[in-house]
């Protein structure tokens, strides 16, 4: 299968998702908040509360992962992106980190699928189109080098969260 193959851009509920594992835009304790995180834990029930607080939190840019719950998704992936201070802070590498080491849970897990948010891009403040970019470079990068997980679905938020993606991965097909 080529690599770009294995991505998928859907505009849809990520906590609806039968996925393998759908990765949470965390904040660092982990416990809860709002946007995705909240609708995640939310969906989940309250099991995933309880796991989370056996995790002593996660690091910017840094992973961790749970069981799904209540969800549609086996697990739920647990990242740490970066808030966006101007991109002076190491905010493009540690958002990079954040789909890397996500990825890498994933592919250690042996898991075949995986639905991710537009990690950092509410909230956080994080420019679209910046950040739609390095999703789609960071996750080819690593499906060069491994095989799973073989589906990978970048879940827009926004019809404008949607056609970012498109564009970033159109521009890849034409290279």
């Amino acid at each position: 299968m080529e690599i770009i193959q294995r991505i998928q851009i859907q505009q849809v509920d990520i906590t609806k998702l039968a996925v393998d594992a759908i990765v949470n835009a965390a904040n660092k304790s982990l416990l809860g908040g709002g946007g995705v995180d909240g609708a995640i834990h939310s969906a989940a029930g309250p099991e995933l509360l309880k796991a989370c607080h056996c995790l002593n939190g996660c690091e910017t840019g840094e992973a961790k992962i749970t069981p799904g719950f209540n969800l549609s998704a086996k697990y739920v992936i647990h990242t740490v992106g970066p808030v966006w201070r101007g991109g002076d802070h190491d905010e493009a590498l540690l958002l990079a980190n954040a789909y890397e080491n996500s990825l890498r849970l994933a592919a250690a897990h042996e898991l075949d699928s995986i639905a991710f948010p537009a990690i950092s891009c509410g909230v956080y403040g994080f420019p679209g189109e910046l950040a739609s970019k390095i999703a789609v470079s960071t996750i080819l990068d690593f499906c060069r080098q491994y095989q799973k997980p073989t589906i990978i679905v970048l879940v827009a938020y926004s019809k404008t969260m949607f056609d970012l993606y498109q564009q970033q991965i159109q521009e890849v097909m034409s290279q």
